[in-house]
């Protein structure tokens, strides 16, 4: 493990002037700070409030996930994390982030600078800078929904979308329907390619063909379901299955708009069970994620990884959640 002398020894500068660099004082440069920053990270230095057992500070890093009320995705997964931090006594800060913040300066460093000992990414995507840097992170990183190869210091938590999806499908045959569409969410992301992997199993599972004109990407909005619903329906869709429950309202609300009625016409399954789920008209037959526990499983694999237990993934269970939304296949 690197030292402040040795970080010292290699820039030729005095080991005060590291410390500066380290502890964000304001009488040395903007240039010398970030030559400091930069240096102790590709030295693997961390700081005595980093490695120690007690109060430790981590941070919650966000994008492109609303968060602030109960309706919303990531809201019940900050309340998870932050019951299961508290505790342990954990100080944990949630940060927003954007395209900005990962331009002005890399992951590692940011970490180093304000002092995290670790981090759980919510909302990221592999293009994303910051992600593309945890190949070689040596910071402890959880990321929802993400996977970084070999690294052993980053792991993933999620839940099990091909037990989940599966479990739609096999809802869906056992009323009739044969002709079964999916909607997805946006193309480039690793959950909605397991959402898309595990839809095209299961049919086949099922004895069912997974018909192209039948599966859509879109994004995870309600909007997008104007896009691709008529489509389906022209093709002979009599249910469809979506990535989650904000594209399944976009669904149901396109449905009724071309006159046909839910489940009597179409059936609807859902992904997530947010609180607008059971408020729906009607009430969206769902796959549950727990955002709960998968805060907390989250908080159980960072503090794994700071204590070096190599935890690759960590998925919880999908359960079936029966509604209104879904009926006996009119056509059987």
């Amino acid at each position: 493990m690197a030292t402040i002398k040795d970080i010292a020894d290699k820039l030729g500068i005095a080991v005060s002037t590291v410390s500066k660099g380290l502890n964000g004082a304001s009488d040395i440069s903007d240039q010398m700070r970030q030559l400091v920053l930069d240096t102790a990270v590709e030295m693997g230095y961390a700081s005595k409030k980093m490695k120690t057992t007690g109060n430790r500070k981590v941070c919650i890093l966000i994008e492109n996930m609303d968060y602030e009320n109960i309706d919303q995705f990531g809201y019940e997964i900050i309340v998870g994390f932050k019951l299961s931090a508290a505790r342990r006594h954990w100080d944990v800060s949630v940060v927003p982030s954007n395209l900005t913040m990962q331009t002005a300066e890399k992951f590692d460093t940011y970490m180093l600078k304000n002092g995290y000992s670790g981090a759980f990414l919510l909302g990221f995507t592999l293009h994303d800078d910051w992600v593309k840097q945890l190949n070689k992170t040596s910071v402890p990183t959880v990321l929802l929904d993400n996977y970084i190869e070999r690294n052993n210091h980053v792991g993933y938590v999620g839940t099990d979308s091909y037990e989940g999806i599966d479990l739609a499908v096999d809802h869906l045959k056992s009323l009739g329907h044969t002709r079964i569409a999916f909607l997805n969410g946006s193309k480039n992301s690793m959950v909605s390619e397991q959402r898309y992997q595990a839809f095209v199993g299961s049919m086949a599972k099922h004895d069912l063909n997974p018909l192209e004109e039948l599966i859509e990407y879109g994004y995870y909005v309600p909007d997008c379901a104007k896009y691709h619903v008529p489509k389906f329906l022209e093709n002979g869709a009599t249910a469809i299955i979506c990535a989650s429950d904000l594209i399944a309202s976009g669904v149901i609300a396109e449905v009724m708009k071309q006159g046909l009625k839910i489940p009597e016409d179409i059936s609807v399954v859902g992904f997530d069970d947010l609180p607008i789920a059971a408020q729906l008209t009607p009430s969206l037959t769902t796959i549950r994620q727990d955002r709960i526990d998968l805060g907390k499983s989250a908080f159980l694999l960072l503090d794994g990884l700071i204590h070096n237990v190599t935890i690759s993934k960590l998925l919880l269970r999908a359960k079936f959640i029966k509604r209104q939304s879904t009926g006996m296949c009119k056509t059987q």
